[in-house]
């Protein structure tokens, strides 16, 4: 038996762990960048714990708080002039998925002033200055990889920036999602679902790796039952950032797999949000499989008797009706399977013919 491990983010989690652990910041620098989406963080209470955090530790921060969804390169420009101006020490990522990818970018491009949009993707690797990250969506795993998932316009696509960027150290609390929407729960959750099951079914997996997979798999077997019921309790809520944690977890080893990289597009041209790019496309790539044997597994502990039955679940929570054609379809497969490395980590061999079928058979339905 032989395996890779590397997890250098140190996890706080439960309740107030930021003013918990607020000792922390202080250890990491004098003065920090925040950054964070318009609004949300300053709703769920994030901001005025990071805030409150600092200010007792005695650390200056500024604040950056104009990430967008699916964050461009331009707003990491933006974001890491402010910081480069300010002369911050570290940088704090508030939010789901987009503000903490896009501090993991900015870090990056505070830490190289050379570096900027038009040539980040040809820069080998890079250092970047220490991120700390605090989620508030249970979904993206963020806080615990080392992706930092951006948009560049020039390539009209979403894409991952290249370089090892695992945040110093995560805060996780739950309390931040207790009052998200259930359309943005479900999308989140899906996202970490599916963070599970391309990590498990990846050629990178390992013993080591799968026990994160099963582990995020025995807490799905409850989340998709509160999730169907529309039960949020905050018992969901601390179990479903759990394992959106594990998931991250095991994306940092193993990365994702077909269904990530076909749903950039999806979001990229249709709008679609991430999680559902994803989520309506997982149920024909578990299908493609030829061997079913580590699917069976996963649906064991999932708590059902055959793929239809999260089939089922799945449709039910992911109801997604795009204005799509054939043409478009064979556009994103070519473009998709013409990137090799997008396929290294599906662990049987696939074509443009399975990726078309996957595309056709989830988004065509009558």
């Amino acid at each position: 038996m032989e395996f890779k491990f590397s997890m250098p983010t140190e996890i706080y989690f439960g309740k107030d762990a930021v003013l918990k652990n607020k000792e922390v910041f202080r250890a990491i620098g004098h003065k920090a960048l925040i950054v964070t989406g318009k609004s949300s963080s300053k709703k769920n209470g994030s901001y005025d714990d990071v805030k409150k955090a600092l200010s007792q530790t005695g650390v200056e921060y500024v604040l950056f708080d104009e990430v967008e969804e699916n964050p461009s390169l331009e707003t990491v420009e933006r974001g890491s002039d402010i910081g480069k101006k300010n002369q911050v020490e570290f940088v704090i990522g508030i939010g789901g998925g987009s503000p903490m990818d896009a501090a993991k970018a900015i870090a990056v491009f505070i830490k190289n002033p050379d570096i900027n949009k038009e040539n980040i993707f040809s820069a080998g690797k890079l250092d970047s200055i220490p991120v700390l990250a605090v989620p508030t969506t249970s979904g993206t795993g963020s806080e615990v990889t080392p992706y930092s998932i951006v948009t560049s316009k020039q390539e009209r696509t979403k894409k991952n920036l290249g370089q090892i960027i695992f945040p110093q150290v995560a805060f996780i609390d739950s309390k931040y999602t207790f009052n998200l929407p259930y359309d943005i729960t479900v999308n989140t959750a899906i996202d970490a679902f599916t963070h599970l099951v391309e990590g498990y079914l990846n050629t990178n997996s390992t013993y080591m790796s799968d026990i994160y997979g099963e582990k995020g798999f025995e807490l799905f077997r409850y989340c998709f039952e509160k999730l169907i019921s529309k039960d949020l309790n905050q018992e969901f809520r601390n179990k479903v950032m759990l394992a959106s944690v594990l998931g991250g977890i095991q994306i940092a080893q193993n990365g994702t797999s077909l269904p990530h990289g076909m749903g950039y597009p999806l979001t990229y041209f249709k709008g679609l949000p991430h999680g559902l790019a994803n989520g309506v496309l997982t149920t024909e790539y578990l299908k493609s499989f030829k061997d079913q044997t580590k699917i069976k597994r996963m649906l064991n502990i999932l708590g059902f008797s055959h793929l239809g039955e999260l089939e089922t679940v799945l449709n039910r929570l992911v109801g997604v009706k795009i204005d799509i054609n054939p043409e478009e379809i064979k556009e994103y497969a070519n473009s998709f399977v013409m990137n090799k490395d997008k396929l290294i980590n599906h662990p049987e061999e696939v074509g443009l013919e399975d990726i078309v079928r996957i595309y056709s058979k989830s988004l065509l339905k009558n």
